[in-house]
């Protein structure tokens, strides 16, 4: 399956640069998978497409502040350091710019000698570990001295950094957010489980990984990196009573998607477990446990376009991506959103 089988075109000034003021006022198109219809709502709305006794099943990672700026040691030279993922305590896989300036030992500041690492070594892709050296607890400083790690295409500051957060963030670790989730509000999620619709959580950490281009041709050669995931024994019991009861599991976000296929069985249920996944789901994937998805819309030739296009189909989701930018639907992180039923 090759990679331009999930191009686009996309017109620059639809990439939403500034989340709206209200999360629930964002468009919603809604993509039916029996039959491909295409209707347009607004995401409050979305509460008309569940049903009692529908399991919603919610991603609650909490993105770190996760980019660091910060100087060599002996140099002075400005260096950026982007925290990717805890390996152990104070060790950290991290990207880091320029890269070819961080090598094994050598030592960078960071807020006047707040905080400062030590490169240890070189991954995959050259990828820095950096082991942080510090007095008090890292997650204060990091507070202090972090960035929202915001995607590349998106260009303005964010004023407010609780943004580029769900509204029901608990569990820390993500490089980014799951996007679909930042639509909801409590108001919203508080008339979704009114109407007797199931709330289960889970946790991914999602990494950089997953919004790494694809760069071979034939889809299949593509490798995931992996990402921490966590299903507690209560809330996959929650998802299994509703497939016990034959009621629809919906997934927001392609992270609590590829959680819940790395956990289930042939039948659709899940076990509790906590590990590492590099699923990747494209056209030809068998679901096994979800029966729908809320998404926002994804870049050309990425993994998620795939994922969602295995699906809805590939045909199917790029006919409705034609209609959103016609439409002129705002895209990616901070953009509208797609529900899947």
């Amino acid at each position: 399956m090759n990679v331009k089988d999930f191009y686009y075109e996309l017109p620059d000034d639809l990439i939403a640069q500034d989340p709206l003021a209200e999360r629930s006022a964002s468009r919603l198109m809604v993509l039916g998978r029996q039959d491909g219809s295409i209707s347009h709502r607004i995401f409050k709305d979305i509460t008309g497409y569940f049903q009692p006794g529908d399991c919603l099943v919610i991603n609650n990672t909490k993105v770190i502040p996760a980019r660091l700026r910060g100087v060599r040691e002996h140099t002075g030279a400005g260096i950026e350091v982007l925290l990717l993922k805890r390996l152990e305590m104070d060790v950290w896989e991290t990207l880091v710019k320029p890269g070819r300036k961080a090598r094994p030992g050598d030592k960078i500041v960071f807020g006047d000698g707040l905080l400062t690492g030590e490169v240890t070594g070189v991954v995959e892709d050259g990828n820095r570990l950096i082991r942080f050296s510090y007095e008090g607890v890292f997650e204060e400083i990091l507070d202090r001295l972090g960035r929202m790690p915001l995607p590349p295409y998106i260009t303005h500051e964010l004023a407010d950094q609780s943004r580029y957060q769900t509204v029901y963030a608990r569990q820390e670790g993500s490089a980014a957010a799951p996007t679909a989730g930042l639509h909801f509000t409590p108001k919203l999620l508080e008339r979704i489980s009114a109407m007797g619709v199931e709330i289960a959580w889970l946790t991914l950490h999602v990494g950089l990984g997953t919004f790494r281009p694809v760069k071979v041709t034939d889809i299949r050669e593509h490798h995931m990196h992996s990402e921490y995931y966590s299903l507690e024994q209560t809330e996959a019991d929650k998802i299994n009573r509703a497939k016990d009861r034959g009621h629809r599991i919906i997934a927001v976000g392609t992270t609590s998607t590829r959680t819940l296929e790395s956990v289930a069985d042939e039948t659709g249920h899940v076990r509790a477990a906590t590990g590492q996944t590099q699923i990747f789901i494209y056209p030809g994937y068998h679901f096994k446990c979800i029966d729908g998805l809320i998404t926002n819309f994804h870049l050309p030739e990425s993994t998620l376009i795939m994922l969602v296009s295995a699906l809805a189909g590939r045909e199917e989701v790029l006919r409705a991506y034609d209609v959103a930018v016609k439409e002129k639907y705002r895209f990616f992180s901070f953009g509208d959103a797609m529900l899947v039923i």
